[in-house]
């Protein structure tokens, strides 16, 4: 299981010079990669090294660097053909999709460059790391991480890191190949209801968010409507600089969350039900109130987070289809539309029972993940002759 690590760098001063250079160096001649590969109608990697190598090599990169950056340009090329054909882009002639097409992809100055082990040494003992530069390479650049993502560098590190800048500071991406637990048999399985009012309701009674992070959300907002009202060049630069804030705030509540489920299901030996929301934008008709509401959270980040986490301790999870598991009563099995007579309450027109709507889909969600588990394991018995 591939499993990305972060760490910060902490480079001295002449150090900084030296990896802001080159970061914007290798950019720069990845722009110009870009557009001669879209002017060549994006030739494989093999041509394309044909035709740029040679100059990459002239203006002063090392042959690893030039490399990478003729197969960083071509990998960029490559996933904007993938989202084209997934339809992530738009429909034919739509503006979005016609602007991809229309102009060689662009680089920003700080994006990332991958490093292989010919360029890039770690000491983990001491905490530094050897780096190429255009200026040379330096030693001796120290990085911080928590020990635990310290031994998961050491142990299971693999291929290639990238160097990246956010915001002045200097981080690796590293990426370790990091070993499966062997999955249990589940005694029985626990439901995840995402929703808007709670991120993420569990059927063994777990309730995450609520009105502490609605409210930070409710702020933001807020807060980005001021800015973007004002649009002035400040106002824009402090929008990016909240927009990062916001995305970090997210993504760590996620963790948290998927930490929170995953923990409860492997101390139990249950499984994890999940929904399977990809597309949810696409197929929900909500009002611009509602859809505000829907768009403020990644949904698909935290299925990733418990996805993953589970993975590393051996917690079978599975994805069921979310139909009807907010209008069906978890006791008789009833289903209705009228059942759910608002946000936070249900109440089943057929047997009379009232629970909380969150609560009570995650019962559903948590036996259509036992009939998921168990029509995948007979599917795998081999019939008899």
């Amino acid at each position: 299981m591939k499993v990305v690590v972060q760490v910060k760098l902490m480079p001295q001063a002449e150090q900084v010079g030296a990896l802001s250079v080159t970061l914007r160096t290798v950019n720069e001649a990845a722009n110009w990669v870009s557009a001669v590969a879209f002017e060549r109608g994006v030739p494989r990697e093999y041509e394309l090294r044909k035709h740029t190598y040679g100059e990459l090599r002239s203006r002063g990169l090392g042959a690893q660097a030039a490399q990478h950056i003729i197969k960083k340009t071509r990998d960029a090329y490559t996933t904007l053909r993938a989202n084209i054909r997934a339809g992530n882009l738009g429909k034919p002639g739509s503006k979005r999709r016609t602007k991809a097409e229309s102009k060689p992809i662009v680089f920003r100055p700080e994006a990332a460059q991958p490093y292989d082990d010919r360029c890039l040494s770690w000491q983990y003992e001491a905490r530094t790391v050897s780096i190429w530069t255009t200026s040379g390479r330096i030693k001796n650049v120290r990085f911080a991480c928590s020990p635990d993502a310290l031994k998961t560098l050491r142990d299971h590190r693999q291929g290639e890191s990238d160097l990246i800048e956010r915001d002045g500071v200097f981080y690796l991406l590293a990426t370790c190949d990091v070993p499966e637990a062997e999955q249990y048999e589940p005694g029985h399985f626990i439901g995840v209801d995402l929703g808007i009012a709670n991120i993420a309701t569990t059927s063994a009674g777990h309730k995450s968010a609520g009105r502490g992070l609605n409210r930070h959300r409710k702020r933001q907002l807020d807060l980005r409507r001021k800015l973007q009202a004002k649009g002035t060049k400040s106002a824009k630069r402090l929008l990016k600089k909240r927009n990062r804030r916001e995305q970090r705030h997210a993504k760590n509540q996620n963790h948290i969350i998927a930490k929170t489920i995953v923990t409860e299901a492997e101390r139990t030996s249950a499984g994890i039900s999940l929904e399977e929301l990809r597309g949810i934008r696409q197929r929900v008709r909500l009002r611009k109130p509602q859809r505000v509401a829907l768009h403020s959270w990644a949904f698909a980040q935290l299925a990733d987070f418990i996805v993953y986490k589970a993975r590393r301790a051996g917690v079978p999870v599975v994805f069921v289809d979310p139909a009807y598991t907010s209008q069906q009563c978890c006791e008789c099995g009833h289903i209705d539309k009228r059942n759910r007579v608002s946000q936070a309450r249900f109440t089943c027109r057929n047997c009379g029972v009232v629970a909380h709507a969150d609560r009570n889909a995650s019962h559903n969600i948590a036996r259509k993940g036992v009939a998921v588990w168990t029509a995948g394991r007979e599917s795998r018995v081999p019939a008899t002759p």
